[in-house]
């Protein structure tokens, strides 16, 4: 697609390429990524249970708050390997950037927990 700031890429806006993309890097993220990877797999038996068990609201919330800790995490994944690639020795500087991108995933992992543990919590005692 066409970058219309730097003016590089091929012309044209094709949805499929798009939607391709985005697939790729999250097959990529899922397969290759284990931090994104455990998060997934903790998340989809609680998100079938509340689609089942409970309030349609709860299951909504959950895949937010579930796809906001899957984004933060990707998006470090993706600095973290951009920062190695720009610098590859240790910086003080990429160092500082690399943290405050794993701070990002510890607030959105926090809130993921949360609610996660919420949801595991009332099931259980609604039981």
């Amino acid at each position: 697609m066409r970058n219309k700031f730097l003016g590089t890429g091929e012309p044209g806006y094709h949805p499929l390429r798009k939607l391709r993309t985005v697939v790729s890097g999250l097959r990529y993220a899922v397969f290759y990524d284990l931090s994104v990877t455990w998060k997934l797999v903790a998340t989809v038996p609680v998100l079938i249970a509340t689609l089942l068990l409970r309030d349609s609201l709860d299951s909504l919330l959950l895949l937010v708050v579930t796809v906001f800790v899957l984004v933060a995490e990707m998006f470090n994944s993706a600095i973290e390997a951009l920062c190695d690639f720009v610098e590859p020795r240790y910086s003080e500087k990429i160092a500082v950037i690399k943290d405050i991108a794993a701070a990002a995933v510890g607030l959105a992992m926090l809130a993921w927990l949360l609610v996660l543990g919420f949801e595991v919590e009332e099931m259980l005692r609604s039981r």
